[in-house]
């Protein structure tokens, strides 16, 4: 495995060297939604603060970030804040209604919606986000690394076009099918924008920055060659080589062929296919991540443990694994459960 990235200078350890895909002594583990409501510490600060609000001031989203890697005691840090955030800076009005997700009050339904779209600096917009970077990596130090992320443009655009959540995607789809120059239009703005939001984070201190693309496994592989891939790839090639680049999606199955093919560093899978299986199609020369089920962690502590050591199995010790489950910690997720998980994973020793 070869990187051509250069990060040396943003830390080390066995994060940062499973990434340049180094042999390590044991595989380094961080978690999707590691910083959540499944922990006192942010339900307490939930009490006084909405979600928005402290994604907006750096100073909590740092102490939620920190607070959560520190009674983890996982390998990366992964910024406090949400893949929509570039939906507020484009002023399509965000908010999120308790056990409805988030809302989005000024859905994009046409090529005029599009055009409308303000021209904005992304990564000065959202600079907030950077300043939370620059005191998570103030109060954790060097040794941990800290993740940005962003939210990839297939989903955040479907995310804008059906005003929150979805099943079927029905107006996302419609509207790339029935609208297919707004919606390449849509696309190229958001790469745009991105980028700028990924290039400051990693400016800010970012040593690795993942595009969560939690919704491209409703596309099937030929819609996403069409109206997801081309954009994808300009987006990656647009972000600064002065950081390691995780792309994950969910039901990607049949999508790893050509996920393959993205200038990324390494690539997440969920669950649903085993770890070994999909690294072989994707290729060993990149780096995978996870795949453990979240619901795993609502098991007992033997059963955690055997699922857990399978994974790492199926890795074979080979260097740019990094363990993490196929989708973030859900909200009722016993704390002890999600400390357990990490224990076994770092007391792995890789053969």
């Amino acid at each position: 495995m070869t990187t051509l990235r250069n990060i040396q200078t943003k830390g080390t350890g066995v994060f940062l060297q499973a990434f340049a895909g180094e042999k390590t002594e044991r595989t380094p583990v961080w978690l999707m939604r590691q910083a959540g409501r499944y922990m006192k510490e942010y339900r307490d600060l939930k009490e006084k603060w909405g979600f928005l609000e402290l994604c907006h001031n750096p100073e909590l989203a740092a102490t939620v970030t920190t607070d959560a890697a520190k009674a983890l005691k996982v390998d990366a840090a992964i910024i406090f804040a949400d893949i929509l955030l570039i939906l507020e800076a484009l002023d399509l009005g965000l908010h999120f209604e308790a056990g409805e997700g988030p809302v989005i009050e000024k859905p994009i339904n046409s090529a005029e919606d599009v055009i409308a779209l303000p021209q904005i600096d992304a990564g000065q917009k959202l600079s907030y986000v950077g300043q939370s970077i620059k005191n998570t990596i103030h109060n954790l130090g060097p040794e941990i690394p800290v993740i940005g992320f962003a939210g990839a443009p297939f989903t955040v655009a479907s995310y804008a076009i059906e005003g929150g959540g979805s099943r079927n995607f029905e107006k996302a789809k419609s509207f790339m099918y029935h609208q297919s120059d707004a919606w390449h239009m849509l696309m190229d703005k958001l790469v745009v924008h991105t980028a700028s939001y990924l290039n400051m984070q990693v400016q800010s201190g970012a040593s690795v920055v993942q595009l969560f693309d939690s919704w491209v496994g409703a596309l099937s592989p030929a819609d996403f060659k069409e109206f997801a891939f081309p954009h994808l790839k300009k987006l990656i090639a647009s972000i600064s080589k002065d950081a390691y680049i995780v792309y994950f999606g969910t039901q990607t199955n049949g999508l790893l062929n050509q996920l393959s093919q993205l200038d990324v560093d390494t690539i997440g899978v969920d669950w649903r296919i085993d770890l070994d299986t999909a690294w072989n199609i994707i290729g060993h020369d990149k780096g995978i991540q996870g795949n453990l089920d979240p619901v795993t962690l609502f098991a007992d502590k033997e059963t955690i443990k055997k699922r857990a050591i399978e994974i790492l199995e199926k890795a074979q010790g080979r260097p740019g694994h990094i363990f993490n489950l196929g989708h973030g910690i859900l909200p009722k997720t016993p704390v002890d459960n999600v400390k357990y998980l990490v224990e076994i994973v770092q007391s792995y020793k890789n053969k």
